[in-house]
């Protein structure tokens, strides 16, 4: 215990906030990268609860203060809830990969174009600005409604807030950038949003969101540069692409990590699943794409102008055949691939349809 000071005046000087309530002792050493999170998951600090009863706020590791008010009212407190074993590290890559819409891209590289593509163009723009605003707004509603014991996750979708607040930033911007400007709402997030809205936890609106709805969009940025008529518009497709690869990721590993530890949910996400893959199919049945408006600008600046439609039309199945491919992969990373052996999806069904 510490001991009393008096002090000249006579009072005495309290030094009990000194006493040792944790772990003492504890020196965290940097590694080549700096001193990361993963560095100083150490010792007792490093052990996330199965469980949390912290309302208060209290920073995991802290002593509890008697009399603490509840601070928080954080419904997600079940580890399995919400952890991932890579949290550290996509974090970390957060940190060190962000970049700036302001002086990043080569906007003096935009020349003028057609007015069919554009039009093309400043529509995608419109439906990219829409779809990254429900990728932020969303996962911000949870933050705040997890445990500071589960904090390495939560960092992580803090970044992603601000990730998707720059992509939001950076459409905008390439909508107004070249004589164009925003074009009418598509809607093509609507019935997303709503599913997604929906959700009654942390899993559920994380299956829907990270590894359908985002996973279609990243194969969407990552077939970019084919889209793309100047530097600018490339960079904008790579740097999100980057970006929408982590959100994915935290997905793909919150749901290995669920599938691991809590396996009487399997059913369960097994029909969240089953939801969001009938939106999935009913876009890639249709070669035009789910949202028709979205799918022809695609296909207008596949092909290079609206008398090429039909060989960007060609072009856009290959990407819808990849947005499967790619589906059918983080499915199967995140443990539930079974899905796909016993009949129970009829993706590959699709796929093969249309590689045939």
């Amino acid at each position: 215990m510490s001991e009393a000071v008096q002090l000249d005046t006579g009072h005495e000087l309290d030094l009990g906030w000194m006493d040792q309530h944790g772990q003492w002792d504890t020196k965290a050493e940097q590694s080549k990268y700096g001193l990361t999170l993963a560095d100083i998951q150490i010792g007792e600090y490093g052990d996330a609860p199965v469980e949390s009863d912290n309302q208060t706020g209290r920073p995991r590791g802290a002593a509890e203060r008697p009399g603490s008010y509840r601070i928080g009212n954080y419904a997600v407190r079940t580890k399995s809830e919400i952890w991932l074993d890579n949290a550290s590290f996509l974090y970390e890559e957060a940190l060190q990969r962000q970049w700036s819409s302001a002086t990043d891209i080569p906007w003096h590289t935009i020349e003028p174009l057609p007015d069919d593509i554009e039009q093309a163009q400043c529509t995608m723009d419109t439906f990219l600005t829409e779809v990254e605003f429900v990728a932020g707004d969303v996962p911000a509603r949870w933050i705040s409604q997890t445990t500071p014991d589960f904090f390495e996750a939560r960092n992580v979708l803090l970044c992603q807030v601000m990730d998707e607040s720059r992509h939001m930033d950076v459409f905008r911007k390439r909508a107004l950038a070249n004589g164009g400007g925003l074009m009418k709402a598509t809607g093509g997030t609507a019935g997303v949003v709503g599913s997604i809205d929906l959700s009654r936890d942390f899993t559920e609106m994380s299956s829907r969101l990270h590894i359908s709805g985002e996973g279609a969009v990243l194969t969407i940025f990552r077939m970019g540069e084919l889209m793309a008529y100047n530097d600018a518009e490339k960079a904008i497709y790579r740097l999100c692409a980057q970006d929408e690869a982590r959100h994915v990721a935290f997905g793909v590993m919150h749901m290995r990590y669920m599938a691991e530890t809590a396996p009487e949910r399997h059913e369960e996400i097994h029909c969240y699943l089953d939801e969001a893959e009938r939106g999935i199919l009913a876009g890639s049945q249709n070669p035009a794409g789910q949202f028709p408006t979205t799918s022809e600008s695609m296909a207008i600046l596949l092909g290079g102008g609206k008398k090429h439609f039909d060989e960007g039309r060609n072009k856009l199945i290959a990407i819808r055949r990849r947005q499967l491919s790619e589906y059918i992969k983080r499915v199967r990373s995140a443990g539930f691939g079974d899905r796909f052996d016993n009949g129970r999806s009829q993706v590959p069904e699709i796929l093969a349809d249309i590689a045939a």
